[in-house]
């Protein structure tokens, strides 16, 4: 496991106490959202695909990646998170094609080109450049390849949040705008259902997901303006 040698900081140390305070087996299956899109849009790597899970935390979503075939660069602040996904590939014999990966993203991002960038909830407490750190997943999409963002519309009743603050999402037309991705990439998935969802402990209740996926069309170069 490769590791942000740049020091602690208080991303950091936001995460590695909330990992710390969670089941280790919560968050170990796949986004049903995701894995619904990727069936759809992406079902077979192409000779191998390259795949990006940024904000993987405990590796649900890695973890079924490489099960399907995708090689996956799992990247998280937590190196508790990171560990647990470690452990996950190994039990799984997946161990080859899951790379675990610690960035800070506000501070260092995963060098290279994907054919399946996903950011899957990228909301934390901590202040950070968010529409940066969205554009920069977008640059690293390769031609022809896939982004996937899936993020919360709504706040669950088991939410890090306090649950009493007055939290205002952004509609997915307007993420998406805030990509400024220009010509060269087709929409696919721009929309906000709702979906039953289970919390940590069992709950269920009724969420919106803001679930945004496009495609850079081959040839386009990788970078953003």
């Amino acid at each position: 496991m490769s590791s942000d040698t740049t020091g602690a900081t208080e991303s950091a140390a936001f995460w590695e106490n909330h990992y710390a305070g969670l089941d280790a087996q919560w968050g170990t299956r796949p986004n049903a959202v995701l894995a619904e899109i990727v069936a759809a849009l992406a079902p077979e790597p192409d000779g191998g695909g390259r795949a990006l899970d940024l904000g993987c935390g405990h590796g649900g979503d890695a973890l079924w990646l490489a099960s399907r075939g995708w090689d996956v660069t799992a990247v998280d602040v937590s190196a508790t998170a990171l560990g647990r996904v470690a452990s996950g590939a190994a039990a799984a014999g997946l161990t080859d094609r899951v790379h675990p990966d610690r960035h800070d993203l506000a501070r260092t991002f995963p060098d290279g080109a994907f054919d399946l960038v996903t950011f899957g909830y990228f909301h934390t407490p901590v202040e950070i450049p968010r529409e940066r750190v969205l554009r920069r997943a977008a640059g690293a999409v390769a031609p022809g390849g896939l982004l996937v963002l899936v993020e919360h519309a709504s706040l669950a009743p088991w939410s890090w949040r306090d649950g009493h603050e007055d939290v205002r999402f952004p509609a997915p037309e307007d993420v998406l705008a805030s990509l400024r991705l220009g010509d060269g990439w087709r929409t696919e998935r721009c929309h906000a259902p709702r979906r039953t969802a289970t919390g940590p402990g069992g709950e269920r209740a009724v969420v919106t997901d803001n679930v945004i996926a496009v495609r850079r069309e081959p040839g386009l170069d990788r970078r953003i303006g």
